[in-house]
């Protein structure tokens, strides 16, 4: 189990890291060696330097990233959150398949509610889940969020997303308050 994490906050220069770093927790046969892997409910991207570019560069957002210090500062996770009213929406949540299960995941997603709250005041971090990671939900309903039982379709025919290998997916919004 490592515990020398750096944390600190995304720049363009991470960009590259976190495209990679996000591609191997969710897509293709590498993120098989994780828990978090979509590979069976979608191909194709999960996100492109575009995407990436765009929310570390946002307004009222931050991409917080993990080091890891025993492999020279290399990335071992990420995640977003933007600034929506009164409250937050989080995503781009990837911890590096090696290193799943070692409580990083549980560190970054700390890290991320207490940068709502503090930042700006924040009373809920929200986020959507595809429906059918009931693995992955339960996760989060283990770290006090709730299922709001608020569905949204799966864009459907938009590549962005990836390429569906199913029919039926469709998005639930997860939320926790903050206060």
């Amino acid at each position: 189990m490592r515990t020398g994490y750096e944390f600190r906050t995304a720049t363009p220069d991470d960009v590259p890291a976190l495209v990679a770093l996000v591609e191997s927790a969710y897509r293709g046969d590498v993120s098989r060696q994780g828990w978090t892997t979509e590979a069976d409910l979608l191909q194709g991207q999960r996100t492109d330097a575009e995407e990436v570019r765009r929310v570390v560069g946002a307004p009222d957002s931050v991409v917080l990233v993990a080091l890891d210090a025993e492999e020279d500062g290399r990335v071992a996770a990420c995640c977003h959150v933007e600034r929506r009213g009164d409250r937050a929406y989080f995503g781009l949540f990837a911890v590096d398949p090696t290193r799943q299960g070692d409580g990083l995941g549980k560190k970054m997603l700390a890290r991320a509610e207490e940068v709502a709250r503090a930042t700006w005041g924040s009373t809920h971090l929200e986020m959507t889940v595809i429906r059918q990671r009931t693995d992955l939900i339960a996760y989060y309903l283990r770290r006090g969020y709730v299922d709001t039982e608020r569905r949204t379709p799966f864009p459907y025919g938009d590549e962005r997303f990836g390429l569906p290998q199913r029919d039926d997916l469709e998005f639930t919004l997860l939320e926790k308050p903050l206060g």
